[in-house]
């Protein structure tokens, strides 16, 4: 792999490689990345998906091997982390004492006593220590909603040169320090913004490694998502109200709540004439009140800077907003709305709730073949990449152009066919609606009861991972911990700690849990993780396949399973000693036609769908233990 990335950087050929848990895929691609850094003179970004990998590569790995590479080089390696701005603390919020009140989830501000306020005031202490300002350094953390306060985006940032506390941002602090280093270590997120803005968000580089390259697609998605809610308007127009006369948009987010009460979930082909009006008018007010608070009067910047930092920020608020609704009026606008590049649903907190209306794009294709493989060289890797034993699946899309790239194959340090089983229950019933059947709960029971606890249950909502949990708690003779109990990283270290005991969790617990030895030793997977029905964006980007005349059920939604399949897979063999099971409780994998390219894209296994053949063997490694 280590060469393979090395070829890359020298013939500008973009690379997609597939190594497996325990290749050391993090040092094949940082050594050479190290040396084409110094050797060309620049920086080479390297994109995680996750906190967890971005810790590794900054607190364990870099260090070590800049330090191990020091006498073989020109001169000792060097790295930094970069994150986006919303990540660090904001002097600028942090000295206007009205704004963290205002900003709060509740919008009622700060009530005496509340949690809300003791995390409030545990920031506010905290920005008096702190040497990086970096969200992740506060521990324990803080909610979102909390944490918005103290914080701004990118496009909300006034920019270190009109901002009164520019000089000491810890944003821009982490900026300068990673503008010469050779290594710099990212998120897809903010590669995503760098790649799609017209300014250099991240220093000067020709060349980026993507690693937990799987989820590239959604996290690109996420960050080109636009979202309007009457809350997220009102709160708006309360910050133009400090700063202007009455702005309308306390009206306009009532009138929005009015006129999107009757509108149906899901996919918008078709937009309501009450809701398009409504919009026209908005975006009218918000284009209007932008140029109105972009307006400062006569040496405000001098004699009132915290004024003049607000009305800025404000100002790219407001024009993200205006934008945000200028894009969902496109996609109506002319021509057939299911075409158009960018989709617009709508969807409803718990079903019944406040409506939130939302833009995304259809596919993130075309974005990433222009503004970012047409840029510099890409190497792609992750242990799941080979989806159906090829990649040209994730290829296209990712907006590989065709020609421009090679692949690889790492391999992996483990032998499934002789360390694991792959068991699908094929005399269950399919799964339904109504929740795990009685025959599916005797199943698990079974398992588990076979494995001596020491099992991971990936399910595909909370509410059959909770059902599970309810049905066989009282039945088990093991500690049986459910997703909401505690936080994640909590809940998967007290699984590994306590060998015999079971872990049940939804997405959240399909990728990057690594619990190595026989506390994993069992992992039930309860169905095909298709992507749910009511899915806009999905059920759009199958249309769309369909309309092409291409299979828009294994072009989306069998990969979307595929990778998921793989990922829960993944977690059974962390280490070259590690022995174990994944029991998959969904027929379809064994009668459907789609169940040979989803079994192609996991760990190849031995396989079985005789349980008592599954039981046996997992007795069998109990008592060896």
């Amino acid at each position: 792999m280590a060469k393979a990335v090395t070829k890359a950087f020298e013939t500008q050929r973009h690379l997609a490689v597939q190594a497996g848990t325990g290749t050391g895929k993090s040092l094949a691609y940082l050594v050479p990345s190290l040396r084409h850094a110094q050797g060309a003179e620049t920086s080479v970004i390297v994109s995680t998906a996750t906190l967890a990998l971005q810790r590794q590569l900054v607190h364990r790995d870099l260090p070590r091997l800049t330090e191990a590479l020091a006498e073989e080089m020109d001169r000792e390696p060097t790295f930094a982390i970069m994150k986006g701005r919303a990540n660090y603390l904001c002097l600028n919020k942090l000295a206007q004492p009205e704004s963290p009140e205002a900003m709060l989830d509740d919008g009622a501000g700060l009530d005496g006593g509340s949690w809300r306020e003791r995390a409030a005031q545990r920031v506010t202490e905290w920005a008096q220590e702190t040497e990086t300002g970096d969200r992740d350094d506060l521990e324990p953390g803080v909610p979102d909603d909390v944490w918005k306060a103290f914080s701004v985006t990118s496009r909300e940032c006034l920019g270190a040169s009109r901002c009164p506390h520019g000089e000491d941002c810890f944003a821009e602090l982490a900026r300068r320090e990673a503008a010469d280093a050779d290594v710099i270590v990212t998120n897809h997120a903010l590669l995503a913004i760098d790649a799609l803005s017209e300014a250099n968000i991240l220093p000067d580089h020709d060349a980026v490694v993507i690693d937990e390259a799987h989820e590239l697609d959604d996290r690109i998605t996420s960050v080109t998502t636009a979202e309007i809610t009457a809350r997220v308007i009102s709160m708006a127009g309360n910050r133009v109200k400090a700063l202007a006369s009455d702005s309308g948009l306390t009206d306009l987010a009532e009138e929005f709540t009015i006129v999107t009460a009757d509108c149906p979930e899901g996919r918008w082909t078709d937009m309501p004439e009450p809701v398009s009006q409504h919009l026209t008018g908005m975006e009218d007010t918000l284009r209007r009140m932008r140029e109105k608070i972009a307006r400062a009067p006569e040496g405000e910047q001098k004699d009132d800077p915290e004024k003049f930092a607000e009305r800025q920020n404000l100002t790219n608020h407001l024009s993200d907003l205006a934008e945000a609704v200028a894009r969902m009026r496109a996609v109506f606008a002319q021509g057939n709305p299911a075409e158009h590049e960018d989709v617009v649903w709508l969807s409803r907190r718990n079903g019944d709730g406040p409506a939130t209306l939302a833009v995304a794009p259809l596919s993130v294709a075309d974005l990433l073949r222009s503004n970012l493989f047409g840029e510099q060289t890409v190497v792609l890797t992750s242990a799941t990449l080979a989806l159906g034993g090829r990649f040209d699946v994730m290829a296209t899309q990712w907006g590989l152009p065709t020609g421009t790239w090679d692949s690889l194959d790492a391999g992996t340090p483990f032998d499934p066919a002789k360390s694991g089983i792959l068991y699908t229950a094929a005399h269950l019933p399919q799964p339904g609606r109504d929740g795990l059947s009685p025959e599916t709960l005797a199943e698990i029971y079974e398992l588990i009861m076979a494995a001596g606890g020491r099992t991971l249950g990936l399910f595909s909502s909370r509410r059959a991972a909770n059902q599970a949990a309810d049905a066989l708690r009282a039945r088990l003779p093991f500690d049986l911990y459910v997703q909401g109990d505690d936080t994640i990283g909590a809940l998967v270290d007290t699984f590994a700690k306590n060998e015999n005991s079971c872990l049940f969790g939804t997405l959240t617990l399909w990728q990057g849990v690594d619990v190595p030895g026989p506390a994993c030793s069992l992992v039930l997977i309860d169905r095909i993780p298709f992507p749910r029905p009511d899915d806009p964006l999905m059920q759009a980007r199958v249309d769309a396949a369909k309309a092409a005349g291409r299979n828009g059920f294994m072009e989306v939604s069998a990969t979307h399973a595929a990778l998921l399949m793989a990922q829960g897979a993944g977690r059974l063999l962390r280490h070259v000693g590690d022995r174990g099971v994944v029991a998959v409780l969904d027929p379809r994998l064994e009668t459907k036609r789609y169940g040979g390219f989803l079994k192609a894209s996991m760990p190849r296994f031995w396989q079985t769908t005789n349980p008592e053949t599954v039981r046996g063997a997992l007795k069998r490694l109990v008592q060896q233990l």
